[in-house]
């Protein structure tokens, strides 16, 4: 397991973290994605523990808090050392029925700090994360609301996701203009079969040196090897009863078709080769893994051992290319110039 710097800071986390949303089962989305109570979760986070994984992620919807619970009791139970695990939780989410249980607004804020604290027994959370935006919040409101949070010891690191390019970076603005606490990472959906954020947001992060946090790694199971043109998964399959994230089936499929042909020389399985994809690529600090038993998880943990060659990764990055868009294309044909320049001075 390898070890990388998180964002600007000098935190570092495991290559791989480990998603929670399979735990607790509680409400009818979160049933169809996992049930796992407390004693099939110890035994996920113990192997993720084992395997050098020191980075955990969830979220205060997630099973209407009862992933939290389920963590922070097996971190209690597994006897685990505060100082030897990374928690990371989110807030944005419904969590009640008044109007103020959502969004990004310093009372909601504040209030889901303490819940999501007294939920996972701990008296801080090391990173925490805007789980979505809000249109009703101006961002300088969230801003300086994390920004207490951090001075106030509930809170090491804070970072958002599924936010734009132009959103994250009026908030970088807020935060160096103010001396407030700044995002330090994204955590955003990323996958062979869906790359979409290589247009605006990757740029982006390695010009602010922010860390991204890959959610959905294998595109709610579609890249799992379970799907091909032929057969759409077993019974029981998440994809079955839960459609998401959106993916351009047809695309996704000639990616499986080469991804399958590169497991079989390598000896692994798809879901390796996907998530071995991901690893290789520069922007990528920790890629998000959950499963529902220990096989899978042992199965996503393998990847880390996976080195694709070269002329893999070209394959690869061929068959997923994203299709020309506007201003890319004028970048490309007006850049090429000065990239070449740039090339010349370097040899």
């Amino acid at each position: 397991m390898r070890y990388q710097p998180f964002g600007n800071t000098g935190l570092f986390v495991s290559e791989l973290c480990l998603g929670t949303m399979t735990f607790g089962g509680q409400g009818e989305l979160w049933s169809q994605i996992g049930d796992l109570q407390q004693s099939d979760a110890e035994r996920l986070i113990g192997r993720a523990l084992d395997a050098g994984i020191n980075f955990i992620d969830t979220a205060d919807v997630y099973s209407q808090g009862q992933s939290e619970i389920i963590i922070g009791q097996a971190l209690k139970n597994l006897d685990v050392p505060r100082d030897e695990i990374v928690v990371a939780s989110k807030v944005f989410g419904e969590t009640g029925k008044g109007v103020n249980a959502r969004g990004m607004s310093r009372y909601h804020i504040m209030e889901g700090i303490k819940a999501s604290l007294k939920r996972l027994q701990l008296d801080h959370l090391d990173v925490y994360q805007i789980h979505g935006f809000d249109p009703a919040t101006p961002i300088e409101e969230a801003v300086r609301a994390l920004d207490t949070l951090v001075q106030h010891g509930h809170v090491r690191y804070v970072g958002v996701s599924n936010w734009a390019a132009w959103q994250i970076m009026k908030a970088l603005g807020i935060a160096e203009r103010h001396g407030l606490a700044r995002f330090e990472s994204l955590q955003a959906y990323y996958t062979l079969a869906g790359r979409d954020l290589e247009r605006e947001l990757i740029p982006m992060l390695q010009s602010e040196n922010l860390g991204l946090m890959v959610w959905s790694p294998l595109a709610g199971g579609f890249l799992s090897g379970k799907y091909t043109r032929d057969s759409q998964g077993e019974a029981g399959s998440r994809r079955l009863n839960f459609d998401f994230p959106p993916v351009d089936k047809e695309r996704a499929f000639d990616c499986i078709d080469v991804m399958a042909k590169i497991a079989k020389v390598h000896s692994v399985s798809v879901a390796q080769v996907a998530l071995a994809w991901l690893l290789h690529q520069s922007a990528v600090t920790s890629v998000i893994v959950g499963a529902k038993r220990v096989d899978q998880l042992d199965d996503n943990i393998a990847a880390t051992q996976v080195t694709l060659s070269t002329e893999e990764l070209a394959e690869l990055d061929a068959v997923s290319a994203l299709p020309a868009e506007y201003p890319g294309w004028m970048f490309e044909r007006q850049g090429d110039y000065r990239r070449q320049q740039l090339a010349d001075a370097k040899r």
